[in-house]
């Protein structure tokens, strides 16, 4: 998979998508990425990529042109079809659905933005999808296309050493469910005992708890996605249960 980088910024992005499973995504040829700048397509002495707003109002907006240009330049340089996603706290929220569907694209072109944003023209025109990854604002679009380059790297077959690890993560377990909780040596520690459960060889009984756990983390901190889990009756079972023993404060 390709991904291109259309940033005033593209080292940074690619400095930070340099590291752990996206370092070694590229270092086993499952992903490729390519910056591109478009000050390195706008004209002049100074190389200007933004201007004033029309109708007034703090800030400065990114030009049609260079962007454009630099979008060419992105697609010109690999045959495949490339999505256009510009990263925007406008845009649809990123979920695991959506990055499961991004990472099923031959080809991706990340747009960042800057100052109060792009153009709306070169919006239209250009770009194939919005997408934000979270209601906030940040001073670019670098870190959220840093934070889609990790999740969709990951989901590459190869990516991680065990395949099963982006099967069980959060959102991606069955229904959709925030992952159960994990624990590791020592057995005792002032912090606590690691449940008994978890060490009994029983693989059934590992598997209820930790079903039901996943049931119960997510209807205490994300109970909107048990809306759309689709539980089965044994699930409702397990929740109810967990509910019991574990009442919301």
């Amino acid at each position: 998979m390709r991904i291109d980088i259309v940033s005033l910024f593209p080292e940074f992005v690619a400095q930070i998508a340099g590291h752990g499973v996206v370092g070694r995504a590229q270092e086993r040829g499952l992903i490729a990425l390519q910056g591109w700048n478009p000050r390195d397509y706008a004209e002049g002495n100074y190389r200007r990529v933004d201007d004033r707003p029309f109708g007034g109002g703090p800030g400065m907006v990114m030009l049609i042109d260079p962007l454009r240009a630099c979008i060419a330049a992105a697609r010109a340089a690999d045959p495949a079809s490339a999505k256009v996603v510009y990263l925007s706290p406008q845009g649809a929220p990123l979920n695991q659905a959506k990055v499961r569907a991004l990472a099923d694209e031959p080809r991706l072109i990340l747009l960042c933005g800057r100052y109060e944003g792009v153009d709306e023209r070169l919006i239209a025109a250009e770009v194939d999808e919005e997408l934000s990854i979270g209601d906030y604002v940040l001073s670019g679009g670098e870190l959220a296309a840093a934070v889609v380059i990790d999740a969709v790297a990951r989901l590459q077959d190869g990516a991680l050493n065990d395949a099963e690890s982006a099967a069980q993560d959060s959102f991606d377990a069955d229904g959709g469910l925030l992952d159960c909780p994990h624990y590791t040596r020592p057995v005792e520690h002032e912090l606590g005992t690691v449940p008994e459960v978890l060490m009994s060889g029983n693989h059934a009984e590992i598997a209820r708890w930790r079903r039901q756990q996943a049931l119960g983390r997510t209807w205490l901190r994300r109970p909107d996605l048990l809306d759309e889990a689709g539980l089965s009756k044994a699930d409702r079972e397990l929740l109810e249960a967990f509910k019991a023993e574990n009442p919301k404060a």
